[in-house]
């Protein structure tokens, strides 16, 4: 009897197993690599604005054979590079991973703090000694670079390359390598803290002079100027001029040092995270490898010349041709569903004052350095002559705690003096105080993003909010970001690859939830001030 229900349950099984479908490897495998990208600077928008003279293979293929989230934010509101590349890296927020800006005001020294500063570190390679005294030190979590090294104790490679040294650093996280430019030298370098020499395939990348042989080069459309018709007439007066030229038209002319506002800083960049690619075998066992690359370029020619220009529809024309040549090159050397890759900014941008002026739509400069000089004359005139405002970054004041205690002053007192003051200007959205403003008129909404960006340890101690299309200003050319609005916060958002659905989604998403979503494919901790939420939309 025993053995009758044994050979029944042979059977069973046996029919079961025939009848199911056999898995490929790529659909069990994790991906050999993973490819972050982060262009600094893109709008959403630009995957459709420009896409008429997009090729078949680059971003029009990342969205029909992966999965496009098109209703993807920040979640917080200081949308610049150093925290929009932290974030994407650890699904985490400025008030948990301390990275609150560019730069901010260090409380304990007084002086002003670079995001990736570190004074401790030196210059390896051929470069300036300012320009290697750099780490990933003042990001206080991990990165999924990070964790995706940890779960496989250190065996998996990690690579971050870009113009800008954040761009590199924060992306490779602690325990990853990192590559970036020094436009004095026109090499690229790295510092002590990854190690005390420069590997040999960077150093033979150096030796090519890449930059030189760019730099002889005139940037012109890529098509018939005619043929931009997604972008407004090439000469406008409230661009900035490249490279010492008389009018901001085209042609352009460049050199070493400025060639990262041109579209031949992205093709470096790619030159170099290819050679990246094959030089440290990225993507040749089974051991999940990660190469981070960041293209600065569209950053500088979009603070240059604004969302409207010929040149920023020219820089993403071109940027396109560079997306079809990774991936062509991950499709024959790591192989085509063995890697997995996503798409993403740091921020967007908003449009140049001028612009939305000449066609009637509200706009204008906020004057930052007027508005801490009359706001610090307001506290003097109520409480006392004094340095009450030490410094202004971000937006936000940062207070004479001492001077305040001597004073025995609150901060709300002072929110409670400037904000009926400041609320009134042009340009001016609310004032609040960032350590409790439970009490200020603030949408639901967008007091989520402020709560985000509080950490008691590098944030101000009162925000000035700027209403829409206004920002802190250096002049009345060019354009910039960093506000909570959607024109800053709506960027890309595209997987692709290994273990990856094809399709899209108009629900929310975040930046957060990319970390934890990569995470959740490798199988692997997600890193440890991870807000986010994996999308299961995305995965297979």
């Amino acid at each position: 009897m025993n053995k009758l229900v044994a050979l029944f349950a042979f059977l069973v099984l046996s029919s079961c197993a025939a009848q199911s479908p056999k898995l490929s490897s790529t659909d069990t495998a994790k991906p050999k690599l993973v490819v972050g990208i982060v262009v600094d600077q893109m709008r959403y928008e630009y995957l459709y604005r420009f896409q008429k003279q997009y090729g078949e293979g680059g971003f029009k293929r990342l969205m029909a054979e992966g999965f496009n989230c098109k209703n993807n934010n920040y979640h917080y509101a200081s949308t610049v590079t150093g925290p929009g590349h932290a974030h994407v890296y650890t699904g985490s927020v400025p008030a948990v991973s301390g990275i609150v800006g560019n730069d901010w005001f260090d409380k304990a020294s007084g002086k002003d703090m670079y995001v990736a500063a570190d004074s401790t570190a030196s210059t390896v390679g051929e470069g300036s000694e300012r320009a290697g005294r750099m780490s990933p030190n003042n990001l206080k979590v991990t990165t999924m670079t990070d964790q995706l090294r940890i779960s496989s104790q250190f065996k998996s490679k990690v690579v971050g390359v870009a113009i800008k040294d954040r761009g590199a650093i924060l992306p490779a996280g602690h325990t990853g390598d990192a590559y970036w430019y020094d436009s004095s030298t026109g090499n690229w370098i790295t510092s002590t803290h990854y190690g005390n020499t420069l590997p040999t395939w960077v150093q033979a990348f150096n030796d090519k002079n890449v930059a030189e042989e760019y730099a002889t080069k005139t940037w012109e459309t890529l098509y018939p100027i005619e043929t931009y018709t997604d972008s407004e007439e090439d000469k406008q007066p409230y661009e900035n001029r490249l490279n010492g030229q008389e009018e901001a038209i085209f042609p352009h002319t460049f050199t070493v040092g400025s060639i990262a506002s041109t579209p031949w800083g992205n093709t470096m960049t790619l030159d170099i995270a290819l050679e990246a690619l094959r030089n440290e075998s990225l993507g040749q066992d089974e051991i999940t490898d990660f190469l981070a690359i960041s293209f600065s370029s569209p950053d500088y020619a979009g603070h240059a010349f604004g969302p409207q220009s010929k040149e920023v529809q020219d820089m993403y024309i071109r940027l396109d041709l560079e997306m079809e040549r990774l991936l062509n090159t991950l499709d024959a050397e790591v192989g085509k569903g063995a890697y997995t890759l996503f798409l993403s900014a740091d921020h967007a941008v908003a449009e140049i004052p001028a612009f939305l002026k000449k066609h009637d739509v509200p706009a204008g400069l906020f004057l930052g350095g007027e508005v801490k000089k009359e706001t610090n004359a307001l506290i003097s005139k109520a409480y006392g002559e004094g340095e009450w405002i030490l410094s202004l970054k971000n937006y936000e004041f940062y207070l004479n705690r001492a001077l305040m205690a001597e004073k025995n002053i609150s901060v709300d007192q002072i929110k409670n003096l400037i904000a009926p003051v400041l609320s009134l200007q042009d340009g001016i959205y609310s004032v609040i105080n960032l350590e409790s403003f439970g009490n200020d008129n603030i949408p639901p909404f967008y007091k989520e993003k402020i709560q985000n960006i509080y950490n008691p340890k590098r944030s101000g101690e009162i925000m000035v909010l700027v209403e829409p299309a206004w920002f802190h200003g250096y002049g009345t050319r060019g354009t910039t970001h960093g506000s909570m609005w959607a024109y800053d916060t709506h960027v890309p958002l595209l997987f692709f690859g290994n273990g990856i659905k094809h399709g899209e989604t108009t629900d929310p998403t975040y930046i957060s939830d990319i970390a934890p979503t990569v995470s959740q494919l490798l199988n692997i901790q997600e890193p440890n001030g991870s807000v986010g939420t994996p999308l299961k939309a995305v995965l297979k």
